[in-house]
């Protein structure tokens, strides 16, 4: 069973989210404020895929510059809200 994990847009909350069943149609909110808007964020921890898995779906980055710096988003395959 993975765990997902979330930052939340409005409190920049950090959460995670045990998915029990791919097919379960779930209604996530931030435990902090409530709220549902949140990004996904790639995880500390290790993530393994066999090879037909990964040609199948494979986790995409996008990397986009700001004044500030660079920031890279990562779709990564698995459930999403």
């Amino acid at each position: 069973m993975p765990i997902y994990e979330f930052r939340c847009l409005k409190c920049n909350e950090c959460f995670e989210f045990l998915s029990m069943n791919h097919d379960d149609q779930v209604k996530l909110r931030c435990p902090k404020c409530e709220s549902e808007d949140f990004e996904r964020v790639l995880s500390v921890s290790g993530h393994s895929m066999d090879d037909a898995t990964s040609k199948s779906n494979p986790a995409q980055s996008h990397t986009r510059s700001c004044p500030s710096g660079h920031c890279t988003t990562y779709n990564l395959p698995g459930h999403s809200r």
